[in-house]
């Protein structure tokens, strides 16, 4: 690979619940382990199992809210806020709202299934 990188569109990831998630830069779509960034828009009254991921995320809203559990504590984000979580938070996304919630989250290193470590799995 070259100096630099052009990417028009993503790859959707499927997940259940109606969320909608297109990795724009990440181990899915350009094999980067580096980091992620992916657009996401999550369904009003959508909710995700709790995980404790090895990797820190970074939250940035563009319109909507969610909340948020970080380990003992709940906080909510709204459209012009962001968000960074550390990895190794036990960290529970959800959007307890009929508004959708659109956002976008950059993971380092890159997500995967396997470092998010959700509940259940």
């Amino acid at each position: 690979m070259g100096k630099y990188r052009v990417v028009s569109e993503g790859t959707m990831v499927p997940v259940p619940g109606g969320k909608k998630i297109e990795e724009i830069f990440g181990r899915v779509h350009t094999g980067n382990e580096d980091f992620s960034l992916a657009h996401m828009i999550a369904p009003g009254h959508w909710s995700e199992p709790p995980q404790t991921p090895a990797f820190g995320e970074l939250t940035i809203m563009v319109r909507g809210a969610l909340k948020i559990s970080i380990d003992d504590e709940e906080i909510e984000i709204r459209a012009g806020q962001s968000l960074w979580v550390e990895g190794g938070a036990t960290v529970h996304y959800r959007n307890d709202f009929d508004e959708e919630a659109e956002y976008y989250a950059i993971c380092i290193p890159a997500f995967s299934l396997e470092l998010a470590h959700r509940q259940g799995d």
